[in-house]
């Protein structure tokens, strides 16, 4: 799976980096960085759980 990220809408609340952070960093500007291509299968339950609580709806799965 692929995760996408529409900084237009992130506000930088790192909920994604708190459930995933193998795969969300947030740098030191709070811009959100997805570090992964493909999401390991052992964390895209956890991946999702971030897309779904993501309170902007700023992540999506692509």
């Amino acid at each position: 799976m692929k995760v996408q990220v529409d900084l237009n809408l992130c506000e930088a609340n790192a909920i994604c980096v708190g459930l995933a952070p193998k795969v969300f960093d947030l740098d030191d500007d709070d811009v959100l960085h997805i570090v992964v291509d493909e999401v390991p299968e052992e964390l895209q339950k956890r991946v999702r759980m971030a897309i779904d609580r993501c309170p902007k709806a700023a992540l999506s799965e692509g």
